[in-house]
């Protein structure tokens, strides 16, 4: 199967989480996610693969954490809520990954870090450095710093930027639904997982793309023009619910359908 032999073949992945994938119905951290990923990529370390994650979650965990600022539309405190939140999100995935040994390294950036050459290549070799070492860079863009004119504007596009400097063999987006449908399916029941892109020029001429938000955290959007960057650079990209227990390992066995971006041409 094409994705079964993509992730076996791929060395270098990238795994982007969303806040839908990583919180609970009431905002909180979904620790249970959070230990059967460690456990997973800890079994994808173990088999020789080298792991880096982009993870959304800061502002949702600090709602969580501090709800008298939930329903303040302010952006201060949108922002202090991210700063908040961050140390919660970073808490959980330490302690998750500490279970197996494993060591956790923070970036926070912004677009404009992609932009400037010495960051870029500051972010290159921390990126590199880290993973050498053993430890799983965990990325998310620095909203409590980041204003509209340099605001990445989503972590789809976080992590194909990130996918594209690392030299990634693989982006694998995890959303709330089990990938590209020709329709929403959360509207219509003859909706059809499309499982093999490999024109996306092709794929938004026969599919609704929708509003944001309606199919997840980013948009639907979002993810095929993720899915578009990386291709152009000759990188997969499969796309996935993250909701699936065991989604990783169900992924690489074959058991679990998602869709596969991949550039034939």
């Amino acid at each position: 199967m094409m994705m079964t032999d993509l992730i076996k073949n791929s060395k270098k992945i990238v795994i982007k989480i969303g806040s839908n994938t990583l919180s609970n119905n009431d905002g909180t951290i979904n620790k249970k996610f959070l230990e059967k990923l460690s456990q997973q990529v800890s079994y994808l370390i173990n088999e020789g693969k080298q792991i880096v994650i982009v993870s959304s979650g800061a502002r949702i965990a600090g709602v969580a954490t501090l709800g008298k600022w939930m329903r303040k539309e302010d952006m201060n405190y949108k922002q202090a809520l991210c700063a908040i939140g961050q140390v919660e999100l970073m808490d959980a995935y330490r302690k998750s990954f500490e279970e197996y040994s494993i060591h956790i390294g923070q970036l926070l950036l912004t677009r404009e870090d992609f932009y400037n050459y010495h960051r870029t290549l500051n972010i290159r070799n921390t990126l590199f450095t880290l993973v050498d070492e053993g430890v799983i860079p965990i990325i998310n863009e620095n909203d409590t710093v980041s204003v509209e004119e340099i605001k990445i504007g989503d972590n789809d596009t976080l992590a194909a930027y990130t996918t594209k400097l690392w030299n990634a063999d693989l982006l694998i987006l995890f959303s709330d639904i089990d990938g590209i449908y020709d329709k929403n399916p959360k509207e219509y029941k003859d909706a059809k997982l499309l499982e093999a892109v490999q024109d996306i020029d092709a794929l938004i001429d026969i599919i609704e793309i929708g509003k944001v938000n309606e199919f997840g955290t980013g948009g639907i959007g979002t993810k095929i023009e993720a899915a578009r960057i990386v291709n152009s650079y000759g990188i997969p990209m499969i796309l996935a619910n993250g909701k699936t227990e065991n989604i990783l390992l169900k992924l690489l066995e074959g058991t679990e359908k998602a869709t596969v971006f991949q550039d034939i041409k």
